[in-house]
């Protein structure tokens, strides 16, 4: 795992933009893997702004991470709203080419079983650009998720409901099931990216990055990734044991690994 420590959270938000922009521009159909939530809506901002100077999307096919059951397309916390708003209706990415689990399917696992198949046929996820919660989860894996667990629908804890009742406006209207790719579907992408801001989320990064791999930290079995890249800001950085070392590395990686 590369850990990035960025100044601000501007900057790790323009660093977790860069990372994505190099992939496009190395592979102008890759696959990505999409997530939501308020931590990637400045990395969408900025790649809007890269759109606008030339970053072309025309050939992206993308795999959102997850989505609520019972509500709606059109509903405004749906995920698939949210991505519209943020990032789908500012670039050229085809509608035919997003992909979002379906929270009102009539067979559930059916249609997790459907969309492992989808990602698949399209030649897997190239990039994978995650969120952390603030108990370690990844997608809506919470803690106790198998670390080879695939798409299905999932209970939210309590905590994750109380994390996302600002969206909501109050607790009793944040549902309580989503369906969500599983750890192993993660885990099989080729790179992963994951950028976490905010003290908040100290306790969980240097769980994921220097503590033991659980379930209890889903987060945590990243280590174990080939190529994952962890960017985070200060705030977040601040119980990282060894931030200096991580720091040292990543000024002195050669030309070569910038690309």
């Amino acid at each position: 795992m590369e850990i990035i420590i960025k100044a601000s959270l501007a900057e790790a938000q323009r660093e977790a933009a860069e990372i994505i922009a190099r992939q496009l521009r190395r592979k102008a159909a890759s696959v990505l893997g999409l997530a939501t939530g308020s931590t990637p809506i400045g990395v969408y901002a900025i790649l809007t702004e890269m759109h606008k100077e030339g970053l072309d999307f025309s050939k992206v096919k993308t795999f959102n991470l997850d989505e609520y059951v019972g509500l709606s397309d059109d509903h405004p916390q749906s995920y698939r709203q949210f991505m519209q708003q943020h990032l789908f209706s500012r670039v050229n990415v085809a509608p035919g080419h997003i992909h979002f689990p379906d929270g009102r399917a009539e067979d559930i696992p059916a249609h997790c079983l459907e969309y492992e198949a989808a990602i698949r046929s399209a030649g897997g996820i190239d990039l994978q650009l995650l969120g952390i919660g603030s108990d370690g989860h990844i997608g809506f894996n919470e803690p106790s998720s198998s670390l080879a667990s695939r798409t299905r629908i999932k209970t939210l804890t309590p905590r994750t409901v109380k994390d996302n009742a600002r969206f909501f406006g109050t607790a009793d209207k944040v549902p309580h099931h989503v369906i969500t790719m599983g750890v192993g579907t993660i885990m099989d992408a080729r790179a992963c990216l994951l950028l976490a801001t905010g003290e908040s989320k100290a306790e969980a990064v240097v769980g994921m990055a220097e503590g033991p791999i659980t379930a209890n930290l889903p987060a945590s079995v990243l280590q174990m990734h080939p190529d994952c890249k962890l960017v985070v800001d200060e705030a977040a950085a601040t119980r990282l044991r060894r931030a200096d070392y991580y720091r040292w590395v990543y000024e002195n990686k050669p030309d070569w690994q910038r690309r």
